[in-house]
């Protein structure tokens, strides 16, 4: 009726359900693939399974590095209002620099640039909790790369 090709959305209601560790999620996961295609560069000859592999391995790290920029800059734009923003004035430089990281990792395959997005994640993860109050631990991730998060402290049942 409507001939609508495409939607997408998170989302213009506004919903109030940001969270930040879909961007470490993915930053963690940046920093693993790196770590994954230099083993299989440096262990494997490169046949065509190896090929294939590399291959998986730089297309789901590019989906990664899109995902952070996509999932902070709607939390950016749709979450951070002006009581926030006054608070943290940082903000919109600490974003432009995650999303000149997350390009980088894209770009190369340099792990430094997957730890140094993780970094800049986890200090926005810091401040959006702030901002809503709640507080936060640094924690090891329990799986590789097993990286330094930042985790709210939730309350208990």
């Amino acid at each position: 009726m409507f001939k609508i090709n495409k939607v997408q959305a998170h989302c213009d209601i506004p919903c109030k359900v940001y969270d930040p560790s879909v961007i470490q999620y993915s930053a963690l996961s940046i920093v693993r693939f790196i770590d994954l295609m230099n083993e299989e560069i440096n262990d494997a000859e490169m046949n065509s399974s190896n090929i294939a592999q590399l291959s998986r391995l730089v297309t789901v790290k590019e989906q990664h590095a899109k995902e952070v920029k996509n999932e902070v800059s709607t939390i950016w734009g749709d979450y951070f209002k002006e009581p926030q923003i006054s608070k943290h004035p940082e903000i919109h430089q600490l974003v432009h620099e995650i999303m000149q990281l997350a390009s980088k990792c894209k770009q190369e395959t340099r792990r430094e640039n997957g730890v140094e997005l993780l970094k800049k994640i986890n200090k926005f993860t810091e401040i959006f909790w702030e901002t809503k109050g709640i507080q936060t631990e640094k924690k090891y991730a329990p799986y590789p790369p097993e990286l330094v998060i930042v985790c709210p402290i939730l309350k208990s049942v």
